[in-house]
C-alpha cells in the first residue's frame, strides 16, 4: 500500500510491574484492532527479558495512526503506565518489500 504506514514500538517495563504493564498491553491490543485504519496490531514478549515488550502495528496512513493517538484506549494506556516503564519507543516505518 502507497501510504500505509508500519509502527514498531518498545516498551520496556519496570521489573515490578511487568504483568501490570502486560496486562494492559492486552486491553491496548483488543481495543486498538477496532480502530479505523488499522490493518494489524501485534504484541510480542521478549523470550530472554520479559520486561520487554514489541508492538507490531500496520495502519492504512498517517491519519488513522493520528485517530488511534487520540482514542481513550490509547490514552487510557499512557496513563495507566506513567512512571511504570523504563523506556518507550516508537519506530514509524516504511514497508520496502
Amino acid at each position: 500500500m502507497k501510504n500505509q504506514l508500519t509502527i514498531v514500538a518498545t516498551i520496556i517495563a519496570k521489573t515490578e510491574n511487568t504483568e501490570f504493564v502486560k496486562a494492559e498491553l492486552l486491553k491496548l491490543v483488543e481495543a486498538s484492532l477496532n480502530d479505523k485504519g488499522c490493518i494489524n496490531y501485534n504484541l510480542l514478549q521478549d523470550n530472554t527479558d520479559l520486561n520487554s515488550f514489541v508492538v507490531y502495528e500496520n495502519w492504512d496512513d498517517e491519519d488513522a495512526l493520528t485517530g488511534h493517538l487520540n482514542t481513550i484506549h490509547f490514552k487510557a494506556f499512557t496513563e495507566a503506565t506513567e512512571g511504570k516503564l523504563n523506556a518507550f519507543t516508537v519506530n514509524k516505518m516504511t514497508m520496502l518489500s
